[in-house]
């Protein structure tokens, strides 16, 4: 049983004050700090939040061990030097289940094409997932299945729960300026043709993110958005 209690208010504060200060001087004698108010409680959240998807048949996989973030920064080709992240986070991989109504294909097929996520950062805080920088042949596929039939994707992200929960799929500014070539310009969907990344979210207020039920909240989120999810897997 996991031993999640929800973060604490100081959690958010340390990041806050990480931004002010982003250098080993200062992180390293609070380097304890970070590990009791951060690393820890995002571990036993997502041994928390493994359990309601076992329990609750959602198709992710939460791994302690694997699904957050480090706290480092790769700073080899950046021009920024800040050795920190200002947020931490976790990554939820999809696990796999069934076969696609569609394309008969199982939905293991591409575990590397859909999942969640979760971020905590002072003023962004925030639940979400979908398919982020897929690679060409993946949404190329997407793309054709939007033109071929754009009614079953509709009918995913048109259901009254995704909408009320996320508003429809993301708009994250990532975006052609045109329609790629080889599909219809004037397509109704001519938007979601145009999309680098397909995604959902949503924000959290503090009292979610701070809250001991902050695993029911994340894994209410994904519930809904599963169907969504395991289309994109399909692909």
């Amino acid at each position: 049983m996991s031993d999640f209690q929800g973060f604490r208010p100081e959690a958010i504060q340390f990041l806050a004050d990480l931004a002010q200060n982003n250098s080993r001087e200062w992180f390293q004698p609070r380097k304890a700090d970070y590990e009791r108010l951060l690393k820890r409680p995002m571990e036993e959240l997502c041994e928390a939040l493994e359990g309601q998807f076992r329990s609750r048949d959602i198709p992710l996989h939460a791994d302690p061990a694997r699904s957050p973030f480090r706290i480092y920064r790769d700073t080899r080709f950046a021009k920024d030097k800040s050795p920190y992240k200002t947020a931490a986070a976790a990554s939820f991989s999809w696990a796999g289940d069934g076969v696609d109504a569609v394309t008969g294909r199982s939905h293991s097929e591409s575990v590397h094409s859909s999942g969640g996520y979760f971020h905590l950062q002072p003023g962004e805080i925030y639940v979400g997932g979908g398919v982020w920088h897929p690679d060409k042949t993946w949404l190329d596929a997407f793309r054709r299945r939007v033109v071929d039939d754009l009614d079953s994707f509709q009918d995913v992200v048109g259901r009254p729960a995704f909408v009320d929960a996320f508003g429809g799929v993301g708009d994250d500014g990532d975006s052609l300026k045109r329609v790629p070539p080889g599909y219809p310009a004037d397509h109704p969907a001519a938007d979601l043709l145009r999309k680098k990344n397909v995604t959902f979210g949503r924000r959290l207020s503090d009292a979610e993110a701070l809250s001991p039920d902050l695993p029911v909240t994340l894994a209410d989120a994904f519930a809904t958005a599963t169907p969504l999810l395991r289309y994109l897997a399909a692909l």
